[in-house]
Order: C-alpha cells, then structure tokens, then sequence
C-alpha cells in the first residue's frame, strides 16, 4: 500500500454514525467502482467508489459492503464481501486482501467472498422491508454516459426484490461526508504538502521552448515518489492562450518566452486529494501587465478567503466573490465603472472575463459532495479560487488554495506553497 491508512475506528464510527440514519428494518449495499478497460486487457487504472471507502477503508476492486443493523442475529449486522483470486490468477495478477487484512482495514469481523453474496443475501432479503443503495450523485453524472456496478446492482436488487421499498444511501453519506475528522484533514494536508514539493519541482524546471507535458511529467515524478495514489485529477498545464481555456488538460504546447503558465492540478493521497492553482511566468519574471493581473487576483483570493466561516452560506459567499473580481476587472481597464453601472443585471458583463464559481467542497472528491444550500459549517473543507481570464491578451490567471472551516475562520492547507511574486521569482531564478 503506497500511503498510510487511517485506523479502523474511523471506520468503524463512520458506519455507526450512517446506520442511526437509514431507515428502520433497511439493509444497506454500497459496491467497489469497475476496473476501468481501454482495449484488449489492458487497463485504465482503479478508483475506489468513495462513499464505500468512507465506510470500510477498502481500496480494492470487487468489494461490496452489507449493513443491516436492525438484523436478528448480530454476525449479519455487518458484513464485507472482497475478491477471493484463485491460485492460478495470484500467478498472473498478484494477490488480494485476505480475509484478516480486510478486517484490520476495516474493523468488520465478519468477511465473506464476494461470489457468496448473492446466497447470503437471500438469508436476509425477506427480514428487511427495504434496500438502502449507493449511487454516484452528482450533477454532472447526467452527461456521462456509462453504467457503472452500483447501476447494475441497483437494477439486479429491483428485479430480485420488486416489492421492498428503496433508499438513497448518497442522501446519508453527503451530510456525513461534508464534516471532516481529525484524521481526514491529516490526509488533506499530506496530499497538500506532497503538491507543494512538486510545485517547487515544478519552478526549477520551467523555462522557455520546454513542451507542457514535459512539466507535467515532473509533477507526475514527485507525486509518485511521495507516495500520491495519483494526479487528484488530470493536470492543467496551461501556457500563454491556453490558461483562457477553464478545463484545457491537453498539455502539448510549447511555452513560449514571454507568456504564463496556469498550473492547475492536485495530489491524491489514502484517496484525499487536494487541489491548487498557480500562476507563473515561462522566463522567470514576471511582466509589469502579467503584475498587475496576478495581484489582482491574489487580492481576491486573500480577501474573498477571509469569508470562508462557519454560517456563511455558498450563495452569499459567491456573490462578494463575484464583487471583489469585478472591481479587480474595472481596475484592470477591462471594463469600465460607466458601463457595469448601465449593464443588464441578467447578462454581467464580468463574466467575459470571470466565468466560474469560487469554493467547492473538497476530500475524497476533488469537488466533494454536499449540499450548497447549507451554510459552511465547521470540519468543512473548501476551496477558494478567483481569476481574470483575457484571451485578447493571452492571459489566463487563476490562484488556489484549500481550507478548513474552524470555529475561528479557516486554516490554509496550502499556505506553504509559494504564491507571492517576489518568492516564485527568486525560486525560478536560484538555479539559473
């Protein structure tokens, strides 16, 4: 295992604390993620289902995790179900947990096989009067067109057992989910600190003519001998034009002499990431225009981070976001006071130059869930992150940090990564 895994007892409350809130007499199934396939056998990699991590602490494909607290006889009260691999696979594919591994992680006794599941279900099925089943809510999972095990399994348990009534187990587990532990936060801040050694990485080794993937290369480098599961997301490395692009991933182009390079990208560790941005120039300094964008935007993110506190509400938080860029963009000469003042309220006319919200739930999703009806509360961890994007002048530049709410405002996770333009010149420069 390439990180640290947090104690069973994490665990162990976690799913104490999920079955107080699932309905009475209600069996709860959450299912692993696929192996996702390329061509052939060949693979694109694993991530666990994160809401079946939260319970068990279980990174491993095949696994289904079986909660019915309300069952007669204790040992069904919880049971994991993980991959058995025959001797003939452990030759061609390695092993998988044990049994007693499985029960260290997790904290659950009771471990059966996953092919056994289906029979040990059926011992329980007609005691319960309903399912509680994972699903991967999230608003953007309507445009993805794929059907994953927990769909499937949705649709076996409804074919199987028509006349039980079904739950959302995603209901329970965003509310749960959105607090974080002790324990959570030092998972967070792991990944934080291995992204901000790449960073460093990341400055020594930019300079003009050198391609975007080959900066990218030397994040993947230093995530990976940190001990980073992965990337928490595909890198942006986006240089000159390019930055103008929110969700540019491609990372071929040259960079350029002259032009600034937006690094967007984050850490996954134990599978918490983080996520930061930065901004900096290909030569090592930075240009009296390229100057005045950035402290621009460095202004909003100090500034618009300060209202990251418990009680405030997302909406609100968003709205003075919103202001504080938009007297940045004014300052700028972008837009002018006359013409906001006179502008359709319904059509802003910021938003030719800032297109995004600013603080989106982070943990074990990089935009973790949670509901942005709720005001912030303590134990949440968000992100701020302000821009000024200008594609007639090949300027895209947008700042990132991660923070914990507390009860006394929040806490910079990232605080130790070089921001201010002063402290990115020196480093770029000190080895030159």
């Amino acid at each position: 295992m390439r990180y640290t895994p947090i104690q069973s007892s994490f665990y162990k409350e976690n799913r104490k604390r999920f079955c107080k809130e699932i309905q009475n007499n209600t069996i709860a199934i959450l299912t692993s993620n696929d192996v996702k396939h390329t061509n052939s056998d060949d693979v694109m990699g694993f991530a666990q289902n994160n809401d079946l991590f939260y319970l068990s602490g279980i990174d491993q494909f095949e696994t289904i995790l079986v909660l019915y607290p309300d069952a007669l006889k204790e040992e069904n009260r919880g049971i994991l179900f993980i991959k058995q691999r025959s001797e003939l696979e452990k030759i061609w594919d390695g092993d998988v947990l044990t049994r007693e591994q499985a029960t260290e992680l997790s904290g659950i006794s009771r471990i059966e096989w996953v092919d056994d599941f289906e029979r040990i279900l059926q011992y329980m099925a007609f005691e319960a009067d309903g399912f509680c089943l994972g699903h991967n809510e999230h608003y953007k999972t309507a445009t993805y067109e794929q059907e994953t095990r927990q769909d499937r399994m949705i649709q076996w348990c409804k074919n199987k057992y028509p006349l039980h009534q079904y739950y959302r187990a995603a209901k329970i587990t965003r509310d749960l989910r959105t607090i974080k532990s002790d324990d959570e936060v030092a998972q967070i801040q792991k990944a934080a600190n291995i992204g901000i050694v790449a960073f460093k990485r990341f400055l020594s080794n930019t300079k003009p003519n050198v391609f975007e993937y080959e900066l990218e290369a030397e994040l993947t480098y230093i995530l990976t001998k940190k001990g980073a599961t992965r990337h928490a997301f595909k890198p942006i490395v986006a240089s000159g034009k390019n930055a103008c692009a929110l969700h540019y991933n491609t990372n071929d182009a040259k960079c350029k002499n002259g032009e600034m390079i937006l690094l967007d990208f984050g850490a996954c560790y134990g599978n918490y990431n983080s996520d930061t941005t930065r901004c900096i120039p290909v030569n090592g300094k930075f240009s009296e225009r390229q100057k005045q964008v950035y402290q621009a935007v460095l202004h909003c993110l100090k500034e618009g981070s300060k209202l990251l506190k418990p009680g405030v509400l997302s909406l609100d938080y968003e709205t003075k976001m919103v202001k504080l860029v938009e007297a940045e963009i004014i300052k700028l000469g972008l837009l002018s006071q006359a013409d906001v003042d006179r502008q359709d309220p319904k059509k802003p006319l910021y938003k030719k130059y800032f297109m995004h919200g600013t603080a989106h739930h982070l943990g074990l999703d990089v935009h973790d869930v949670g509901l942005y009806s709720k005001p912030f509360e303590v134990g949440n961890v968000l992100t701020c992150e302000p821009g000024i994007y200008i594609p007639e002048e090949n300027i895209g530049c947008r700042l990132e940090d991660d923070f914990l709410i507390t009860e006394n405002g929040n806490i910079n996770l990232t605080a130790n990564m070089p921001i201010e333009i002063e402290e990115i010149e020196a480093l770029m420069n000190q080895s030159k």
